[in-house]
Parts: C-alpha cells; structure tokens; sequence
C-alpha cells in the first residue's frame, strides 16, 4: 500500500534537467461543497499516481491521477448519488516565469499534494451528480420521485378560474 503524503519535497527526488519519476502515493481528498450540498469522495483516501519531470534549466512538469466516486444527494430526485470521478490533472511549475507557468501548488520545492487533489477532484466532478444519467427528477406538484411513480402519473389541470362563477349554478 503507497504512503500517505499530503505534501510532498520535489528537491529530494534528486533529479538531473530531463529526468523523471513516477511515484504511488495516498493522497486524502476533503469533502465538496457544491450547490450549497456536502460532497465527499468514496473512498477519502485515493491511490494516486504522481509523475514528476524535471524540465531542462529549471521546473517541474506535474502530473496527477487518481479515481474517486463523489457520494452526495442527486440533483434531480434527492436520493442517494455517487458517479464516478476520474482524474487527470496536470500542473507546469517554472519559477519566475510569470503566473501562467508558476503552480499555485508548489511553494519553494514542496508540492501541496493534498490541495492540487482538491482543486482537481472538484474540477473533474459532473457539473450535475445524478443518481443516473436518465434520472427524471421529482414531480413539479406533488414532489414524487418520477423515478418510482409509473409512467401514467399525472395530474389534472386546475379549473379555468373564469369559469368559477358557474360551479356555484344549480340545477335542480
């Protein structure tokens, strides 16, 4: 079983410009507030892949994957949702070459593996946690899980109120 690391010290790798290493690691993934609604990876702690690359003159070229279910409410019915997440994120860290190349990850030789996790986790999650791709959601009257009711669920128009004064006829 990998180690456990929340961060991790690049410069003790000891590479030379153009090598690299891959490494196993266990990274721990804090739960997701999306929507107002608590997310949380299953499991928390993922079996992660880091790859590292020194670049030539100075720099490192990141890499990270790992798999993860987000486990929540759906979006749609409520009920219980957990689609998997899969992730591949990658991060270009040169000092002093401008913010698009500095990785907000690296600070000094040391990567915050645990906050890149995250920031990766949350950008590969669904824009939208189904229970299933075709969930149909809950009832716009009577709030029924449309998943459950069968297919001849509906319900009836409310009365035309213009014609409210002849419900009060009576005929005898």
């Amino acid at each position: 079983m990998p180690a456990r690391a929340d961060v991790f010290d690049l410069a003790g790798l000891g590479l030379a410009a153009g090598e690299g290493r891959r490494l196993e690691l266990r990274v721990r993934i804090p739960p997701l507030e999306l929507g107002n609604e608590r997310f949380v990876a299953v499991p928390d702690e993922v079996d992660a892949k880091l790859d590292v690359s020194r670049m030539t003159g100075f720099g490192h070229a990141l890499r990270l994957r790992f798999g993860a279910a987000i486990a929540g409410p759906c979006m749609r019915c409520l009920g219980d949702a957990a689609p998997a997440v899969e992730v591949d994120s990658r991060e270009v860290h040169q000092p002093g070459s401008g913010p698009e190349l500095e990785s907000p990850y690296v600070v000094g030789d040391v990567l915050d593996i645990a906050a890149w996790a995250h920031d990766a986790f949350a950008l590969a999650a669904p824009a939208q946690v189904l229970c299933r791709a075709e969930c149909r959601g809950l009832c716009q009257e009577c709030a029924a899980n449309l998943n459950d009711v069968g297919p001849d669920h509906h319900h009836d128009p409310p009365p035309d109120p213009r014609w409210a004064k002849l419900r009060e006829l009576r005929l005898d």
